[in-house]
C-alpha cells in the first residue's frame, strides 16, 4: 500500500545526504532510472512488494538490477530500505525524490496529451508559451498519444489541468442536447 508521507521522508533524507556529499544530480539520474524500470517492468514492482520472497533475495534482485548503473550511495541507499523492509515503497521514494529535486532546481514539470503525435517545433513553442505566460524556468516536458481524444490536447501542469480537446467539447454538446432547453419538458 503506497505511503506518501513515509516516501517524502526517505526521499527528503536521500536528498539531504546527496546534497552534502555533492551527488544530487547523480542520485537524481539514479532515481530516473528507478523510476523507468518501475514504469517498465510491473514484474520488479510486484517482487518489491511480495510478503512471500525474503529479504536476501529482494535484495539480490535488486543489486543485479542497479549494477553498474547507479551510484553507491544510491546502492546502499537500496540496501537499507531492503534491511528496513520498506523496498515496498521505492517506487513512491523515487517519484518523490524526483519531485523534490524538480522543486530545489526550480523544474517545472508538464504532461502534453495529444491525439496525434506533435512535432519538435510544437513542443518548443508550448514550453516558451508557458514560461513566458506562467512564469516557469525550467520545463520538462512529457507527451503521451491518445487517439481518444479525437482533437486538441490535455496540458498538465502545476496540479492544473488544461481540457482543449474535441473529446471534451462533444461531451459538454451531449450534456447540452439531453438538457435540451428549447423543448418543452412533458409532465
Amino acid at each position: 500500500m503506497p505511503n506518501p508521507r513515509l516516501a517524502a521522508r526517505y526521499a527528503k533524507s536521500l536528498v539531504d545526504l546527496a546534497t552534502e556529499k555533492g551527488q544530487l544530480d547523480k542520485v537524481y539520474a539514479d532515481m530516473k532510472y528507478l523510476q523507468a524500470v518501475c514504469k517498465v517492468s510491473k514484474e520488479f514492482v510486484n517482487l518489491l512488494r511480495s510478503p512471500i520472497i525474503k529479504l536476501d533475495q529482494k535484495n539480490a534482485v535488486v543489486t543485479a538490477v542497479t549494477k553498474g548503473k547507479v551510484t553507491e550511495l544510491t546502492s546502499a541507499f537500496n540496501q537499507l530500505l531492503v534491511k528496513k523492509g520498506r523496498e515496498s515503497d521505492l517506487p513512491e521514494i523515487a517519484a518523490a525524490f524526483i519531485e523534490q529535486y524538480n522543486e530545489l532546481k526550480g523544474i517545472h514539470a508538464v504532461k502534453l496529451t495529444t491525439a496525434v503525435e506533435v512535432s519538435e517545433t510544437l513542443k518548443k513553442a508550448i514550453e516558451t508559451k508557458l514560461a513566458s505566460e506562467r512564469g516557469m524556468g525550467i520545463i520538462e516536458l512529457e507527451t503521451a498519444v491518445d487517439p481518444k481524444l479525437i482533437g486538441g490536447f490535455l496540458l498538465e501542469f502545476n496540479n492544473n489541468l488544461v481540457d482543449a480537446s474535441m473529446l471534451r467539447d462533444l461531451k459538454d454538446i451531449k450534456k447540452q442536447f439531453m438538457k435540451n432547453l428549447f423543448v418543452p419538458e412533458q409532465a
